[in-house]
């Protein structure tokens, strides 16, 4: 089992709680990627879909997909555009559809679209949304709404805000939980 943990927009790998989360999975013997995507120069579905092409090899039916905010919305289009099942997604403070916020232009490309949802469900064995109650970012209806189109619980997590560095997450120990309970004790 590996897994691939997507940053999100003006992000990069070492923010937030991914080198905490790729340090706690490395220690128990798994391989973990996070990758550098072009943001916010250049960003699109279109670059990001190139420069994740250079870890094709890494996905499979083992492979477990993190994506944090603007993580999510690709991780549903790579599902959707890609012919690989993989193990997982967990979807963290994410969305799926335009948002009407500062970010707006930046997300166009990932989320200005109807998604096939089936096509999404059929291409990853367990969905997992995250979502904090007060994300000043994305709405928690507009997580329930997709935790509801995958046919997966919402974990909420109280008073969390974006679930990044700003709301004091260098660690997550509730995802590194959730993670453990659900895909590495089956």
């Amino acid at each position: 089992m590996n897994f691939i943990i997507i940053h999100g927009i003006y992000g990069h790998p070492q923010e937030n709680w991914f080198p905490w989360l790729k340090n706690e999975l490395e220690s128990k013997g798994y391989e973990v990627i996070v990758p550098k995507f072009p943001t916010p120069i250049n960003q699109s579905l279109e670059n990001w879909l190139k420069a994740i092409k250079k870890y094709e090899d890494k996905i499979n039916d083992e492979t477990v997909l993190i994506g944090h905010s603007l993580g999510t919305p690709f991780v549903l289009n790579y599902l959707e555009q890609s012919n690989k099942k993989i193990k997982a997604a967990f979807l963290v403070a994410g969305y799926h559809k335009l948002l009407n916020n500062e970010f707006y232009e930046l997300n166009k490309t990932f989320v200005y679209k109807e998604f096939d949802w089936e096509k999404i469900k059929k291409s990853c064995g367990r969905f997992f949304v995250i979502a904090s109650d007060n994300d000043p970012y994305i709405p928690l209806d507009t997580n329930k709404e997709m935790a509801n189109i995958l046919n997966t619980e919402l974990k909420i997590v109280h008073n969390g805000g974006h679930l990044n560095l700003k709301a004091g997450f260098d660690k997550f120990p509730f995802l590194l939980d959730l993670i453990s309970k659900s895909v590495l004790e089956k």
